[in-house]
């Protein structure tokens, strides 16, 4: 993976990693903001502002070296295929990013993160702006090392999932 800030571009991140968890509580682990704090070092703050079984509204604070900022998001979601990340207030001229979850039978799930944002001109200092690309490249291993931490993985059975991992060639 590579990602890089450019002036004036979009930054954009793509992860994906098959994690030992159900796509359920891996979910919950990303929609469930007010617990950022527990492990994701650089946000220091967090307070949901709405939740429904359509929304979910949050405040972050975060801070990096000499970084810090606040952000204000509304997301849209579906539990347990996918969560959108909609910038309603922050330093960036634009901020979307997308979870989605696939189940793969007892096996675990697959957690796709995908990102792209562009910092607003003359906001950063180019040393922030690297401090931003960092902190967002390190989303999903934070995840999956809270989900380690914290979840029990699924056991296999034996019996094959629903999508193989590695179909057969024909």
């Amino acid at each position: 993976m590579s990602s890089r800030v450019l002036q004036g571009k979009p930054v954009e991140i793509h992860r994906s990693v098959l994690v030992p968890y159900s796509a359920e509580a891996m979910f919950d682990l990303i929609e469930q903001a007010e617990r950022y704090p527990l492990f994701l070092p650089w946000c220091t703050a967090s307070e949901i502002l709405e939740r429904s079984d359509e929304w979910v509204g949050a405040r972050l604070e975060i801070t990096y070296a000499k970084l810090r900022f606040q952000m204000r998001t509304r997301n849209p979601k579906r539990r347990p295929e996918w969560l959108q990340l909609r910038l309603v207030e922050g330093p960036f001229k634009d901020f979307r990013g997308d979870w989605h979850l696939a189940p793969l039978g007892d096996l675990g799930c697959k957690v796709s993160f995908d990102l792209s944002y562009q910092i607003a001109d003359g906001l950063f200092d180019w040393v922030a702006k690297s401090a931003v690309d960092r902190i967002f490249d390190s989303v999903v291993d934070a995840f999956v090392k809270r989900a380690d931490a914290t979840l029990a993985p699924l056991e296999a059975t034996g019996t094959a999932p629903d999508a193989p991992l590695n179909p057969p060639r024909g």
